[in-house]
């Protein structure tokens, strides 16, 4: 099997000279096949966890919080586009409805000056009548 990388981590020490916790560092090819990975499946059961782990050289544990955490970040991004979506959407039905009042406006307008000329013109012909 090729050398996929191994997950470096930089090692640290805290004033008292103890070990601090540090981040895991992936490499670039680790995290394509994360990613890849992620796209097919939002999930992964045990048994295909740790073949992924295997493959990348990383532990079951570090696939499994770096999947729960790209999940978190999925969501959010989904509910990111969600919102901005429905607020192009409320933002589009209010222009049709402020688009639809002035229509309205607009023909009301219309049908009274159709009816003040209809009432002019039967005003005019009983004049003609008369004379």
């Amino acid at each position: 099997m090729a050398d996929l990388g191994k997950v470096s981590a930089q090692s640290c020490t805290d004033k008292d000279g103890k070990k601090k916790h540090t981040r895991p560092t992936f490499s670039g090819h680790q995290i394509y096949v994360l990613e890849k990975t992620f796209e097919q499946t939002k999930y992964l059961a045990g048994p295909e966890r740790a073949k992924l782990a295997y493959a990348l050289g990383m532990s079951e544990s570090q696939v499994k919080v770096w999947f729960q955490n790209r999940r978190t970040k999925w969501r959010k991004k989904h509910a990111a586009e969600m919102a901005t979506a429905k607020r192009k959407h409320d933002s589009e039905a209010e222009h049709f409805r402020h688009e639809d009042i002035s229509d309205r406006d607009e023909f009301d307008s219309k049908r009274l000056k159709m009816n003040v000329l209809r009432a002019n013109c039967r005003h005019d012909d009983s004049s003609e009548s008369i004379l």
